[in-house]
């Protein structure tokens, strides 16, 4: 498998990653694709041939094998591996859909034109969807593929001795494992390593749905508070206009007119 083309493809999704993507880039290719290429593929090799029976019973020694690893550890993490960093591509394509258009958008309405994007890698709108999409996408497939580590070898746990009454074995065989202890320590290790990136995956939702809901209450009281001052600019109250003198006479002139009246009746 070449590793260095995968790395070379998913080498791009940093630039659009936050600082927990990054440090999930980081542990799966060192803690993970290195210890995987380096160290676990020496260490399994061709475990059949280690896997030694007490019989000579004709295969007996390929039915208990395939009866107690019906799929290898090297071979289960390398397709772990594959579909844990596919969803991230998504993110590649996405940000590469945004560039073609921009691109499309300049051809069509010349080069001084307003862009469609203000930045084709900015994690807003649907991007931010596919980014988020992604996550729960690797953190599906990590956790299926530890549940299926985990169902299929017991907890992760591979003992010294086997024992093995699958026909065409006469009667109960004993299986020895090669490298037993040094494998268990590798399972632990890689599964150890599975764990971090559930964990980086799940910060990492959890920092974008907050970012995102500070975001859009920050807008809303930004709104409320421009629409409260346009309304109160508006609502300007004429009933504490300063009376003038000239709006006092019409009154006083109707009082004095009213306060000679009895004078005059009186007077006659």
């Amino acid at each position: 498998m070449d590793w260095k083309t995968l790395q070379g493809l998913l080498s791009g999704v940093n630039k659009y990653s936050t600082a927990f993507g990054r440090i999930w880039l980081s542990v799966v290719f060192v803690f993970r694709v290195m210890v995987y290429v380096v160290a676990a593929e020496k260490v399994w090799g061709d475990e059949q041939k280690d896997f030694d029976c007490n019989t000579k019973q004709p295969g007996c020694t390929n039915v208990c094998y395939d009866y107690f690893f019906p799929i290898s550890h090297i071979r289960l993490w390398a397709l772990q591996l594959i579909f844990v960093t596919c969803p991230s591509l998504l993110v590649v394509m996405h940000v590469a859909y945004r560039e073609v258009r921009e691109k499309k958008h300049k051809q069509e309405h010349g080069e001084n034109c307003s862009n469609l994007y203000q930045n084709t890698g900015k994690k807003h709108g649907g991007l931010w969807w596919t980014y988020l999409l992604s996550l729960f996408a690797k953190l599906g497939i990590e956790i299926g593929f530890l549940y299926i580590l985990h169902h299929i070898y017991d907890s992760f746990y591979l003992p010294r001795l086997v024992k093995c009454e699958v026909l065409p074995c006469p009667n109960v065989v004993d299986c020895y494992i090669g490298r037993p202890t040094e494998k268990k320590v590798f399972t632990y290790f890689m599964v150890g390593a599975s764990a971090l990136c559930i964990l980086l995956s799940v910060c990492e939702i959890i920092y974008l749905i907050t970012k995102r809901v500070l975001r859009c209450s920050r807008k809303l009281k930004n709104k409320s508070k421009r629409n409260s001052v346009a309304y109160s600019k508006a609502s300007t109250c004429t009933c504490h206009h300063k009376m003038t003198p000239l709006d006092l006479k019409p009154a006083l002139k109707g009082t004095e007119l009213r306060a000679s009246a009895p004078n005059l009746f009186f007077g006659q």
